[in-house]
């Protein structure tokens, strides 16, 4: 008789269970973290009126305790900054609040994001649609729907982009029914989620949603956003291994933060650490300019500059592409880093 080996894989319920055990109080936060309050952060509780404080403890338990510098707490907790109404920062960094339909961006010529879900499992503090308008644009069958029949007549597309809030909060049979549609849809290739549950709660990447990535005839593409490297963890890693095994070509893109990564030596970390978790470094941007952010600001000279140590600390191919997105342009922008030319 062959010996059967029962695989500790997430099932649906485990990810669903953890999504709900989740922190919405500074205060609870701070405490869970041995972190001592000062009047600076106490100041700061009143910033989750302007943006939700949400963060699994999943994701919690990957913090130092003790550490009110730790980059992952960076990342999520209210602070007194948020109110500053910074110059050149706005509501719609991105120009993003027209659609052409509800949920969907046709951004660039040959590819459109769908808002799949307004919601995250994580409010990052940074984010650039923190302001964005979901009640109009909600992630529902006849949203979809409308987002599909203009994707069918739009042949100049020919990749879809799954975005949000985060698209993966969105069940697997509801992800089933996208994929299903999209399939349909002669002109479409590829099928790239941009997605942060995968780090938040590896759990997400469940047995069910790696089958159906593995059976599509899409080609399918995983962006995470991770923007440290005390984000991953074992459970991340076999989560990746997973998705490798189902043929998803796997990439990360992170946001430059001050405070959390703005330093060619953490980022260099990152890169290892994302390539032993089979995932390759695409994209590190530039803060978008939203209003509530602006304390994470890194300037261009010091991005350039921290992007041209990182190339004499790891392989060319662990170097992420600096870019900022602009509104209206048809591409993100690399930005130069000013090197020599021979």
């Amino acid at each position: 008789m062959a010996h059967i080996v029962t695989l500790n894989t997430p099932s649906r319920e485990d990810w669903l269970l953890q999504l709900a055990d989740v922190i919405t109080d500074p205060d609870e936060l701070l405490r869970l973290l041995n972190v001592d309050a000062d009047e600076k952060l106490l100041a700061g509780r009143e910033a989750k009126r302007l943006f939700a404080l949400r963060v699994p403890r999943a994701f919690v338990a990957r913090m130092e305790k003790g550490n009110p510098d730790d980059p992952l707490l960076k990342q999520v907790l209210t602070v007194q900054d948020e109110f500053v109404s910074a110059p050149g920062f706005s509501t719609d960094p991105l120009e993003e609040q027209k659609s052409v339909v509800p949920g969907l961006l046709h951004k660039y010529r040959n590819r459109a994001l769908l808002l799949v879900k307004g919601g995250c499992a994580v409010n990052c503090r940074y984010c650039f649609r923190r302001h964005f308008p979901y009640a109009d644009n909600q992630g529902n069958k006849r949203n979809w729907q409308a987002a599909l029949n203009y994707i069918a007549a739009h042949s100049e597309l020919d990749e879809i982009i799954f975005s949000g809030g985060d698209p993966l909060m969105a069940k697997d049979h509801e992800l089933d029914w996208l994929i299903t549609q999209l399939e349909a849809i002669p002109h479409i290739k590829r099928l790239r989620i941009h997605s942060r549950l995968p780090i938040v709660i590896p759990a997400r990447i469940t047995d069910e949603l790696t089958r159906r990535l593995a059976r599509s005839s899409l080609q399918i593409l995983l962006v995470n956003h991770i923007n440290h490297a005390n984000e991953i963890d074992d459970t991340f890693r076999a989560a990746m291994s997973r998705l490798r095994q189902a043929g998803v070509t796997l990439l990360n893109q992170s946001v430059l933060l001050r405070g959390v990564n703005n330093s060619a030596a953490i980022l260099a970390d990152l890169s290892n650490a994302l390539f032993d978790a089979g995932v390759m470094p695409y994209y590190i941007h530039v803060l978008d300019k939203v209003q509530g952010a602006a304390h994470f600001m890194v300037g261009d000279n010091e991005a350039r500059a921290i992007m041209r140590e990182l190339l004499t600390l790891v392989s060319g191919y662990m170097v992420p592409k600096l870019a900022r997105e602009i509104g209206g342009e048809p591409s993100k922008t690399p930005l130069d880093l000013g090197l020599k030319q021979y």
